[in-house]
């Protein structure tokens, strides 16, 4: 085993706990309720427009690393998933204050909706373990490792950004 996955290895139960802890969380907070609390309806169009910046920081992160721009890749890297746990606070927040709100679409457009919005669910959980990895590959100075996992985390973390941007676009005018 060499150094590297040594270094890794001490991570991994963090990994395992993070990857199952967030879901977990996020989901048992989407039953709790706030009570006698203003419901934060302005945040929809903030996370929204955090999930559009993370898709850009992402697709500038890569033409960074594209480009031997090691230390910008870095530093856009963790402004992502800076902006990631921003983004999950204010979602958990305002879930935790107002109620959902139904998507009023008919025909076509209602099972679109739902593909996204179904796909966009299950993709930002599985993203979780891809993104911490890759993250911890690329601090314990794995980048061989790294650069093999980032090619799966990186298309599924911008279709988790650019797909919750969608669902917003679409869910908007039922606010």
């Amino acid at each position: 085993m060499t150094d590297d996955i040594a270094k890794e290895k001490k991570y991994n139960k963090w990994i395992v706990v993070l990857s199952i802890v967030i879901p977990l969380i996020v989901a048992a907070l989407f039953g709790i309720k706030i009570p006698n609390v203003e419901p934060l309806t302005f945040l929809p169009p903030i996370y929204a427009s955090i999930n559009a910046f993370t898709a850009f920081v992402l697709v500038a992160a890569f033409w960074a690393i594209t480009n031997k721009k090691q230390n910008l890749h870095k530093r856009l890297m963790q402004f992502a998933i800076s902006l990631s746990v921003v983004f999950l606070a204010m979602y958990v927040a305002y879930h935790m204050t107002s109620e959902s709100t139904k998507f009023g679409g008919q025909g076509a457009i209602k099972y679109i909706y739902y593909i996204i919005l179904i796909s966009h669910i299950i993709l930002s959980v599985a993203v979780i373990p891809f993104v911490l990895i890759t993250y911890v590959r690329a601090i314990t100075n794995n980048f061989e490792r790294h650069k093999k996992i980032a090619r799966i985390t990186f298309p599924l973390w911008l279709y988790v950004a650019v797909s919750g941007v969608v669902v917003f676009i679409m869910i908007s005018p039922y606010y």
